[in-house]
């Protein structure tokens, strides 16, 4: 890996801000990084991600994962609330038509949490639409993982090996286990993802420098190697 100084970040450096006014993940994270006295390399190390991809998302040139946005808050000793709002579940009951849907920064991957906050729970899950064409970055972490395709169809890596998941497909394994996805259609995918990579905690613990969601629209139902970390 390279190190890339805070200098020429600085230089390449956008705005920080999103076009609401709230910061973006990338400031978000520079900044939790420079509060925690360390590198761009000091980070990798702690979070698994690379120093590139870390200085492509301090700039927001990149657009993290939910996942890999989580190892990162994790490397800072942050939680994740702390660079997104999400929404919260508190009785474990959640109605199709009343679900906020959110995205990380900029990404036009969007997320509807079905996972619940309570004492002691260990899976995060949440309904994934993926846009035509998205490419997704490697994935590398503690836990495993469930996913079961809902519509579309979805190109997903796993250990080096390149399988098509269609409607009714599930597939399940160790998150350790390099994995990606890329929708190489032009119609958009619907998935539910499952895992046991601790996301969220509950509201109480929520700092106030949280930035703010993005307000995305509901999905419409159709009735019908990547960046390297």
């Amino acid at each position: 890996m390279t190190a890339v100084s805070d200098a020429s970040e600085d230089a390449q450096a956008v705005s920080g801000k999103s076009v609401a006014g709230q910061p973006k993940v990338g400031a978000l994270v520079r900044t939790r990084r420079r509060q925690m006295h360390m590198t761009l390399q000091s980070l990798s190390d702690a979070a698994g991600v690379s120093v590139g991809y870390l200085s492509q998302i301090e700039r927001d040139l990149a657009m993290p994962s939910l996942g890999t946005l989580a190892q990162i808050a994790q490397g800072l000793g942050a939680e994740l609330n702390h660079f997104i709002l999400a929404p919260a579940i508190d009785t474990g009951l959640s109605r199709a038509e009343g679900r906020m849907v959110f995205s990380v920064g900029g990404s036009p991957v969007s997320y509807e949490r079905i996972g619940a906050d309570f004492a002691g729970n260990q899976l995060s899950s949440f309904v994934i639409t993926i846009p035509p064409g998205h490419r997704s970055e490697v994935f590398s972490h503690e836990g495993e993982e469930l996913v079961y395709m809902l519509e579309g169809e979805i190109l997903f890596g796993l250990d080096g090996d390149d399988t098509m998941l269609t409607p009714g497909d599930g597939l399940h394994f160790r998150g350790i286990q390099p994995h990606y996805w890329w929708n190489k259609t032009d119609k958009p995918v619907r998935l539910i993802w499952t895992g046991t990579l601790p996301l969220f905690r509950p509201r109480a613990s929520q700092s106030n420098e949280t930035g703010a969601p993005q307000a995305l629209p509901k999905p419409a139902t159709t009735k019908t190697k990547p960046h390297r970390k």
